[in-house]
């Protein structure tokens, strides 16, 4: 089985999250939104994690892999999602949207961990919404009338 990804540091005034062995087995440092913050705190507030941030069913080991899995597949099934997906997919929605906002590309490489620029390249072809933006330079021309 895979090791499980690890949070190893929250910087709260960088807005970042440090994560150690994640895909690949790589480290790297991604963003930490204001939204997901806000609900680990009041997480943090209601249940009291003491060792770990998310226990398994033990509190001295950490919720598996397996066990998020399930979680996910549920939450899927809640919403009346009927795809069939993977938490996995959850990365490369979170790499095309930034694309679609705009987020050059290597930013989005170094937030995946990807040490090959080509590998995230792969994202440039799901994304259509900023191809529909460009204009044109023959629709520039002002022939008049």
């Amino acid at each position: 089985m895979k090791s499980f990804v690890y949070v190893v540091a929250i910087c709260i005034e960088r807005q970042t999250l440090i994560v150690r062995q994640g895909k690949g087995q790589k480290d790297r440092r991604t963003l930490l939104s204001h939204l997901a913050w806000k609900i680990v705190q009041e997480y943090i507030s209601e249940y009291k994690p003491q060792r770990w941030l998310f226990p398994g069913q033990s509190s001295d080991r950490h919720l598996t892999e397996r066990s998020v899995q399930k979680v996910f597949e549920e939450a899927r099934q809640h919403a009346g999602i009927m795809k069939k997906v993977s938490i996995h997919v959850l990365r490369h929605s979170f790499a095309t949207h930034l694309l679609e906002n705009g987020t050059d590309l290597c930013y989005i490489q170094e937030l995946l961990g990807h040490t090959s620029a080509r590998t995230t390249q792969r994202y440039t072809h799901v994304s259509t919404k900023n191809i529909q933006r460009i204009q044109s330079p023959l629709d520039r021309l002002d022939l008049g009338d």
